[in-house]
């Protein structure tokens, strides 16, 4: 008998708490709402927000969340836990990409950078795969990806690169110089600029007995 009292007892808070949080997610209709809320949750609930490119996220949950319009709900449930993701903001940024080889100027010369920045263009031109060529020749990390950027918004890049993609046509390789880093790169232009769709997501995770 007691314990069917103290159920009974539990269940409209329950209820309570679970219609208190539906209220407050409800509530949130802005990024910086959504940063409050997160960081308020952030320990105990894990609560973060994410954001979900569509060239890059294929996950089923990725494809069921750009289902959703601006302010759409939806609710994970698993291993007594259930997890919630609200869509804050949604829009389309335009993107670039790229691939790239990059020389250390700390390491070589400017003379010795030119000399193998015309023999890998030569060789691209006669044919080699120019990821091969970047894995072969880049030195930095971009050399496992084969050079390839991935698709990335206007901003990300250093301007002067960014701006040296923005005025050549696809599939145009050329060579860019960044002497306050000593940065030098050949570039190949591989995709036009495209818009794609981001959506930026409240999560919010709650323990369920």
């Amino acid at each position: 008998m007691k314990q069917l009292l103290a159920l009974l007892l539990f269940f409209p808070l329950l209820v309570f708490s679970q219609n208190s949080l539906e209220q407050e997610l409800d509530s949130i209709n802005s990024i910086e709402d959504a940063k409050t809320f997160a960081k308020i949750h952030k320990k105990v609930n894990k609560s973060k927000l994410l954001t979900f490119n569509k060239e890059k996220h294929k996950t089923r949950l990725a494809d069921e969340l750009f289902k959703l319009s601006k302010g759409g709900k939806k609710v994970v449930k698993s291993n007594q836990k259930k997890t919630y993701y609200k869509v804050i903001d949604k829009e389309k940024i335009v993107h670039y990409r790229a691939s790239y080889i990059y020389f250390d100027g700390s390491k070589m010369t400017l003379d010795e950078i030119n000399n193998k920045r015309s023999k890998i263009i030569s060789q691209y031109k006669q044919g080699y795969k120019f990821e091969a060529l970047a894995q072969l020749h880049s030195m930095d990390s971009g050399a496992k990806r084969g050079g390839d950027l991935g698709w990335f918004p206007q901003g990300q890049m250093h301007p002067d690169f960014e701006n040296a993609i923005k005025t050549h046509s696809i599939n145009d390789i050329f060579t860019l110089d960044i002497e306050e880093g000593k940065w030098y790169y050949i570039i190949l232009k591989t995709y036009d600029a495209k818009p794609i769709e981001e959506i930026t997501v409240l999560k919010y995770t709650e323990v369920t007995k």
